[in-house]
C-alpha cells in the first residue's frame, strides 16, 4: 500500500507535507514551517507524528520543531552540515545516506546552493522527491549562501531521477516562475500550454505542486540551460551549462 502524502498551505507562502504509512501508522512531515496546521491536519487525520525530516535551516521550515517535538515526541532529522542551526535535532543525514522509514528506504541528497548544507529526501521505492527549496515548478531557489556553480550540480542530480518521480517543494512560487520562465524560453509549447493551467489554477485557489521531473524537465528553464534556443536568446551559445544557469538565476533575481 502506498504512503499517503498530504501537502497543505502554511505561513505566507509554504507548503506543509505529510507523509503516512497506513500499515504502520508512521507520519513523518517533511519540514515544519509552523505547528498549528500541522497539528490541525494530524488530528483531523488521526495521525500521531513520528518523525520530521528537515531539509534546511531556515526559520519558515524549521519554526515549528520544538512545538511539535514537545507535543508528539518525535523524532527529527536533518542535515549534517546545519545540525548547530536545526532547533530539537536527532539524527543528521548526509549525502549517500539512507534510512528507513515504515519499511521503505529514503535516500539524502546534499543539494548545496540556497543554503550550504540544504538537502533532499527521495523516496525512490515511492517516486518521491521533497526537495523543498531547491528545485521549484519552474524554478528553484535563490542562492542565498552557495554558489551558481553548487546549485546547478544539485540540480543537475535531482534533473537524473526518473521522470515520474513526483516532486514536492517548498513554496508556492509557480506564478511568479512562470512569468518569467516565458522570457527565457518563448518558443516552448509545453511551457506555454503549462502557464495557461498555472494561470487558471491560481485562479481557482488551486495549489500548482507537486510536479514532476519529467515535467521540470521539459518546462523549468533553469534545468535546461543546454538547449540551443535558451542559449541563443541569452547570447551564450558556446558556454558551460553552469555559466548559463547563472545567467538566468541572475536575471530572475532582478526580474
Amino acid at each position: 500500500m502506498p504512503l499517503e502524502v498530504l501537502q497543505f498551505p502554511c505561513l505566507s507562502d509554504n507548503f506543509g507535507v505529510l507523509i503516512h504509512d497506513r500499515a504502520t501508522g508512521k507520519t513523518a512531515a517533511i519540514d515544519a514551517p509552523e505547528a498549528p496546521p500541522v497539528v490541525k491536519v494530524l488530528e483531523e487525520k488521526g495521525w500521531e507524528l513520528t518523525d520530521i525530516f528537515t531539509t534546511h535551516w531556515h526559520t519558515d521550515h524549521v519554526d515549528g520543531n520544538l512545538t511539535l517535538k514537545a507535543k508528539y515526541n518525535c523524532k527529527i532529522t536533518g542535515p549534517k552540515g546545519e545540525a548547530d542551526k536545526i532547533p530539537g535535532i536527532d539524527v543528521t543525514v548526509a549525502e549517500g545516506d539512507t534510512f528507513d522509514f515504515a519499511g521503505r528506504a529514503v535516500t539524502v541528497i546534499d543539494c548545496p546552493g540556497h543554503t550550504l548544507g540544504h538537502i533532499s529526501y527521495y523516496i525512490a521505492a515511492e517516486k518521491l522527491l521533497f526537495a523543498a527549496d531547491t528545485l521549484f515548478a519552474l524554478g528553484c531557489g535563490r542562492l542565498l549562501e552557495g554558489t551558481p556553480a553548487q546549485m546547478w550540480s544539485s540540480l543537475s542530480k535531482l534533473m537524473a531521477l526518473p521522470d515520474d518521480t513526483v516532486v514536492y517543494c517548498g513554496h508556492e512560487y509557480t506564478l511568479a516562475n512562470a512569468k518569467f520562465s516565458v522570457t527565457i524560453d518563448p518558443e516552448n509549447a509545453g511551457l506555454a500550454t503549462r502557464f495557461e493551467d498555472i494561470k487558471a489554477k491560481r485562479e481557482r485557489g488551486e495549489a500548482t505542486l507537486p510536479t514532476t521531473i519529467g515535467l521540470e524537465r521539459r518546462t523549468n528553464p533553469f534545468v535546461r540551460p543546454q538547449d540551443a534556443k535558451i542559449r541563443k536568446l541569452l547570447g551564450m551559445a558556446s558556454a558551460s551549462d553552469a555559466e548559463v544557469f547563472a545567467e538566468i538565476r541572475q536575471r530572475k533575481n532582478n526580474f
